[in-house]
């Protein structure tokens, strides 16, 4: 094939697959038809990016005439997995009641799932009424005109404990969190992450400060999958729990383990050099690739090219930042 037949192809390539892709990003399929708008709409994620965005649409090539037809067919692969949101399904299959000697109250059990394939890392989670009720009180004050129709149980003065309340309210929650995740602001806030998250960092975290290394890793390592999807686009956002879990894998003498998700937190900070974190995670880092005889040079390199930029000052280990988060 000469060199204009060869353009020629590449040309009409990059126009079919322009096509192919107007088309399903104008017309979704069923299954999208009936999510949310704001799960599902990537053409408003292009109307309105943000600075995630932006990074991963940096991050890939731009079609142009000089590339090949592997090449551009490898770009729209990946300019169709950027319009791909995660999309989370909620579900809360059973209760159950629970009696102090002073109080009585019934517990929602909510499973979170990731939709569009089987997904073996759901996360459970429990809430009682008033969890849901101060989050619906936070929300209301942060985005008073997004809740402005967002209906929410009410409380009654008898009957909170008979079946046909319960079930009731099993579905009305469901129904709330749904429509909450559906608006893109409300379920990127803090407050609606820590209503789905913050309780089990919290145990974990208490766990972590008294030496129970095992139970708090087994926490943590539930919550980091579900923080992971929520705080989607902000991976920052997750690095005090995943050197939460690094401090519980190095004193369990899992190094290997411990490395591994050291290396996922240094990931996060590539940008982010001036975060608490960076110093002490490095100085880990570099003493556990130590010990797996693994390359520290290139560790000690980033380390010492931070200290030169930065004046001394006193810099926590890794294990005492992490006993300082969630502290009441």
């Amino acid at each position: 094939m000469d060199l204009d037949s060869h353009c020629t192809a590449e040309r009409e390539l990059l126009e079919a697959v322009s096509r192919i892709t107007t088309f399903s990003t104008a017309s979704p399929s069923d299954e999208e038809q009936n999510q949310p708008k704001a799960e599902i709409s990537c053409q408003v994620r292009k109307e309105n990016p943000e600075k995630d965005d932006l990074q991963d649409s940096n991050a890939s090539l731009s079609p142009n005439s000089s590339m090949t037809t592997k090449e551009l067919q490898e770009y729209w692969r990946n300019e169709k997995r950027q319009c791909r949101q995660v999309k989370l399904l909620f579900e809360i299959p059973s209760t159950r009641i629970v009696e102090h000697h002073l109080s009585k109250y019934v517990m929602y059990k909510i499973i979170i799932l990731q939709t569009g394939s089987f997904d073996s890392n759901k996360s459970v989670i429990e809430r009682r009424y008033s969890d849901f009720e101060k989050l619906h009180r936070n929300l209301l004050e942060e985005f008073s005109e997004e809740m402005e129709d967002v209906t929410f149980p009410k409380k009654t003065l008898t009957g909170n404990f008979t079946e046909e309340v319960i079930n009731e309210r099993k579905l009305a929650f469901k129904d709330y969190l749904r429509l909450l995740y559906s608006m893109k602001y409300i379920r990127r806030s803090k407050k609606f992450i820590d209503f789905l998250t913050r309780p089990e960092l919290q145990e974990a975290y208490g766990c972590l400060r008294g030496g129970q290394y095992t139970k708090a890793l087994e926490i943590l390592l539930e919550v980091i999958g579900l923080q992971e999807r929520l705080t989607r686009g902000n991976p920052v956002s997750i690095v005090p729990t995943l050197c939460a879990i690094v401090v519980c894998h190095k004193d369990l003498e899992n190094p290997a383990s411990a490395f591994e998700y050291g290396e996922k937190a240094l990931s996060c900070l590539c940008v982010h050099t001036s975060h608490r974190y960076y110093t002490p995670l490095l100085e880990t880092m570099i003493t556990l690739a130590y010990e797996l005889g693994k390359d520290f040079l290139s560790l000690q390199e980033k380390l010492e090219e931070w200290k030169a930029k930065k004046d001394p000052v006193r810099v926590f280990t890794l294990k005492e930042l992490a006993v300082r988060e969630y502290v009441q």
